[in-house]
């Protein structure tokens, strides 16, 4: 596995250009599974992670990743796998559940699965709902939650932007949560709901982040159909 490698090597370029401040590492587990929930501002999120991290952490990457063809589709996946990132098909469905199945087996291996909860990256800079795949996997493995928060990623890299520009970031690992181990079938919805609905507000309490009460795809889908006009949008989120 290069992922230490990777780290090692890029992180103090990085470093130089992000200039990090990281809070709570103490609050990520020296051993055993555990999930590391963060907003998502933008795209350098998952590389701002792991160089403040001690530990390894694996995310879920586009199927699409993973599907190239000729050389640079072989080296994608090969770069992508060594960084302990895996694929998940958001087409939905039993393909999108196959990927929580490999989550599910990082964490109850006794490793770090970092996920955004919000299902995509921010598209104005606040917080929106969470999903509720982070905390059914909590229950059904008793792993513990570490709210996190990411703060100054969006300042250093636009939405669009492909290179990130200079400035600071800082990374608030949370108290974690803990989370008692549950049967599948005695999970409730009410149950997963008042858990995501705890780890989005810890987040929004270290982020200092607006929250919005829905799904970003949600907010996004409305913001196509009017012609990508923040300032409608904004007016009446919906509760999803």
């Amino acid at each position: 596995m290069l992922y230490w490698f990777f780290v090692k090597t890029l992180s103090p370029i990085a470093r130089r250009r992000f200039n990090p401040t990281c809070v709570g590492v103490e609050n990520i587990p020296r051993t055993g599974g555990a999930i590391i929930a963060a907003n998502h501002l933008a795209v350098i999120d998952d590389a701002v992670i792991p160089m403040t991290s001690p530990r390894m952490v694996h995310f879920m990457g586009k199927a699409e990743y993973f599907e190239g063809k000729g050389i640079k589709g072989r080296f994608k996946k090969w770069w992508f796998t060594q960084a302990g990132v895996f694929p998940v098909d958001r087409s939905g469905g039993s393909k999108s559940l196959g990927a929580m199945e490999t989550a599910r087996k990082i964490i109850e291996d006794g490793h770090v699965f970092g996920i955004h909860p919000e299902g995509t990256r921010s598209p104005d800079g606040r917080l929106y709902r969470g999903h509720t795949g982070v905390a059914r996997l909590a229950m059904e493995t008793g792993a513990p939650i570490i709210p996190t928060a990411l703060i100054g990623t969006r300042d250093i890299q636009a939405p669009g932007q492909v290179m990130p520009g200079k400035g600071k970031v800082t990374v608030i690992y949370g108290t974690p949560i803990e989370v008692e181990r549950r049967e599948p079938d005695a999970i409730t919805h009410e149950a997963i709901r008042e858990l995501t609905d705890e780890m989005m507000h810890r987040i929004q309490q270290m982020s200092g982040q607006e929250y919005v009460d829905t799904y970003a795809q949600v907010y996004k889908k409305m913001l196509k159909e009017q012609g990508g006009n923040p300032s409608q949008a904004q007016s009446e989120p919906s509760q999803a």
